[in-house]
């Protein structure tokens, strides 16, 4: 029995049969965390977010930015990106079952066996682990709801940059998401920069979520994808970066969740 996660998928779903077959993954007893973004711009993501369904007792997701905005399209109606390349997947007679299913899915989870906390985009200084959770669980509610096509309406609007209880349901839930699933800079203020998406020093006056000190001070491990900048480097051992770019041209990478040893595969696609 082994448990594993792996970084952003974005329907390479070549380079994730191989990955799973190189560790010989068995689904009656393995387990395997999907840091989010299973689906979007790469040539598979219908046979991807498909075998993650069929398998989704042994599955979990930490959903992704592309994961929540194909479901937001759906709830919308609003008309899929064709750089997306998701039009299989709302073409399929299955996309009322992908959509209910991704919505059982939590935003962030800690395994205590492995003492790791799993998300897509990392964990918010100001926040504690069992925060954290908390605020992944009120979002979780959130797109679960009856009213969930009004959050997803809502999702898109400004970042709210200070967090107070006054805030209203909507602003919560846009603040707790966009922490979890875009999250890569902060400000000199320690407030979330949306617009910077490249490699660490490509902003002087920006600094990494992870190198803050309440980040650099925890006694757990933080596993996390969306910065395929990073190429899987954070100089900390206990910060795990796992979206390698593999739609990119980079590499898939897993890593075993008790010897924290990497496994990579490399990318069939042209760089870009």
């Amino acid at each position: 029995m082994a448990d594993y996660a792996i970084g952003d998928l974005q329907g390479c779903f070549k380079e994730f049969s191989r990955l799973l077959k190189r560790v010989d993954f068995n689904p009656s007893k393995d387990h395997l965390y999907l840091v989010g973004d299973i689906v979007a711009r790469g040539p598979d993501s219908l046979a991807c977010l498909d075998y993650i369904y069929r398998h989704q007792d042994s599955m979990t997701v930490t959903l992704g930015n592309h994961d929540l905005h194909m479901v937001a399209c759906h709830y919308l109606n609003k008309p899929i990106n064709p750089k997306d390349k998701l039009g299989d997947i709302f073409d399929s007679k299955k996309l009322p079952n992908y959509i209910a299913y991704l919505q059982t899915q939590p935003l962030a989870l800690y395994l205590a066996q492995h003492n790791s906390f799993i998300s897509h985009a990392g964990l918010n200084p100001d926040w504690s682990i069992k925060s954290a959770l908390k605020h992944a669980q009120f979002a979780q509610r959130c797109y679960q709801s009856a009213n969930a096509k009004h959050f997803f309406e809502k999702m898109y609007q400004p970042h709210p940059t200070v967090w107070h209880e006054n805030l209203n349901d909507f602003d919560k839930f846009r603040y707790i998401v966009n922490y979890f699933t875009r999250m890569r800079f902060l400000t000199s203020s320690n407030t979330l920069e949306l617009s910077a998406k490249g490699a660490i020093n490509d902003n002087k006056s920006l600094t990494a979520w992870f190198t803050h000190p309440n980040i650099k001070a925890l006694e757990k491990n933080l596993i996390f994808g969306h910065w395929a900048a990073l190429e899987g480097v954070t100089q900390l051992n206990h910060i795990h970066a796992l979206d390698t770019g593999c739609v990119w041209g980079g590499a898939l990478t897993m890593i075993d969740l008790q010897t924290k040893q990497k496994i990579v595969e490399k990318s069939t696609l042209l760089s870009k």
